[in-house]
């Protein structure tokens, strides 16, 4: 009885536009901050470098880099602190955590991009068999 109105609850308070982020995704966070009596709201950009959890305690840590100093926060997706979050580029990443970018500096802290230098770009909704004829074009060249 008391799970069932704990679920119908937090299903009430679930966020349903958020977009797909995964690890290594670079994303805008838009927050809302509350000074005194007014309400603005903030972005921080960055890395997406660990998600944990599911349902409504969903959290997301994004990492930035501030004047030589990183900075982390860990935001719970669906507070209602997150007015909305952007997908500005998708990163190739072999691990579910990025805890090893903390170290990293310079230039060997940026992560590879989805597409991976392909010559040409394929949509996401391609067949295989859409897809050969534009790799054998590509062999071609």
């Amino acid at each position: 009885m008391s799970q069932d109105l704990i679920r119908a609850v937090e299903k009430s308070q679930l966020k349903t536009d958020l977009p797909e982020i995964s690890v290594g995704d670079t994303v805008d966070v838009h927050l809302r901050i509350v000074e005194g009596s007014k309400e603005r709201v903030q972005v921080f950009n960055g890395v997406v470098i660990q998600l944990k959890g599911y349902g409504i305690s969903r959290m997301v840590t994004v990492r930035r880099i501030v004047a030589n100093e990183g900075v982390e926060r860990i935001l719970p997706l669906h507070s209602p602190k997150v007015a909305k979050i952007e997908v500005k580029r998708h990163g190739h990443v072999r691990r579910a955590k990025l805890y090893y970018l903390r170290d990293r500096v310079g230039k060997s802290r940026r992560l590879r991009d989805r597409q991976r230098g392909l010559g040409t770009v394929v949509p996401d909704d391609a067949t295989p068999a859409a897809a050969a004829p534009v790799a054998a074009e590509t062999a071609k060249a």
